[in-house]
């Protein structure tokens, strides 16, 4: 996932096999999926926050790998429990689900980061945001290949209202075209399809937080490789930063960020995505954009544009279409399949 920020700190699986299947979300009650919805809009709140409380680090010295190193770790650790105790009920956890765990820390939290920045350094950030936040569109496209069952009218009409406002809220005009940064930034969108499709997989076999977790885990992990490799420097001074005229430590708000924001956003995400399915789910994730928006507006000064806010309610008018869709009930996304295991998931 990412943020409306000059830096993503998001994230924001692959289009693997995943964890046993959860009850369709055609099935799931009103409430189940209330909840769901309401998970993913908190979600998208929390990932949201990430970029204007770090935005201010990376400028007083902090380097990119450094505050995704915490970022991840951090958050990797605190959602532990639900890993630790996946392992202590089924013995061969690790040995069935590693490749998940690992695919989900390289592709969608590790790897998302990477790809969006390399573009962001070849591009406006506000065009590479608007290019990942594609992954909606490019889910429903992928689903219709898939299940050759094309999307309803409401579907692809909310599709194209949705992006319409995003482009309003990112606001594009005057950007400059790259060819590399665009094939970078759409690979970053395809990392956020495969979170939402790996999310929506999870289920008894495979528990959303212990995904989470071990993602997570392999993130921070991945990233201190590339740090100690010196892909990407590694600096992490004591400095103090400024919000609304307020200096704190800097230590304070990578603790926020990893701690809160990004916990609750991958907790509350890969909760969610089971329950309401993963388009509907990635199109409520657009909403990270308009949040972000006001965390730097709160945080940092920076007023958005009256045609941003426009943008906003255009955006949210393209969610809402999206989740009028009558079929929805019948075919959210990708057709649920389990992890498949090497052992059988009562084997120890």
């Amino acid at each position: 996932m990412t943020h409306t920020a000059p830096l993503q700190i998001v994230a924001p699986a692959a289009l693997a096999p995943a964890a046993a299947a959860p009850a369709a979300p055609a099935g799931a009650a009103p409430r189940h999926r209330t909840a769901g919805i309401v998970m993913a809009v908190f979600s998208a709140l929390a990932f949201s926050s990430s970029g204007p409380l770090v935005k201010p680090l990376l400028e007083a010295g902090w380097s990119l790998s450094a505050a995704l190193i915490i970022r991840m770790g951090l958050a990797g650790l605190i959602l532990s429990p639900a890993l630790v105790a996946a392992i202590r009920r089924e013995h061969s956890f690790l040995r069935r689900h590693w490749r998940s765990l690992v695919a989900f820390g390289l592709i969608p939290v590790a790897g998302c980061q990477l790809l969006f920045f390399s573009a962001m350094q070849r591009m406006p950030v506000a065009v590479a945001l608007l290019i990942q936040y594609l992954a909606p569109v490019l889910l429903v496209g992928f689903v219709w290949l898939r299940t050759r069952r094309a999307p309803s009218r409401l579907v692809i009409v909310g599709s194209i209202v949705a992006i319409v406002g995003l482009v309003l809220v990112v606001d594009i005009s005057g950007a400059r075209f790259d060819l590399l940064g665009t094939i970078l930034a759409l690979g970053a969108a395809v990392t956020v399809c495969v979170y939402f499709v790996m999310s929506e997989r999870t289920g008894d076999d495979l528990p959303p937080l212990a995904l989470a977790s071990g993602g997570l885990l392999v993130g921070a992990l991945a990233m201190g490789v590339v740090a100690v490799t010196g892909a990407i420097g590694f600096a992490a001074p004591a400095v103090t930063v400024t919000f609304r005229g307020i200096d704190v430590p800097g230590i304070l708000p990578i603790l926020w960020v990893g701690g809160v924001a990004t916990t609750l956003g991958y907790a509350l995400g890969v909760m969610a995505v089971p329950r309401i399915g993963s388009r509907l789910a990635s199109f409520i994730g657009l909403s990270e954009v308009l949040c972000a928006l006001g965390f730097a507006w709160l945080l940092l000064g920076e007023t958005p544009a009256p045609i941003q806010f426009f943008g906003g309610a255009v955006l949210l008018v393209g969610v809402v279409l999206v989740r009028m869709d009558a079929a929805q009930v019948d075919a959210v996304s990708v057709p649920i399949e389990p992890i498949p295991g090497s052992v059988a998931p009562d084997s120890r």
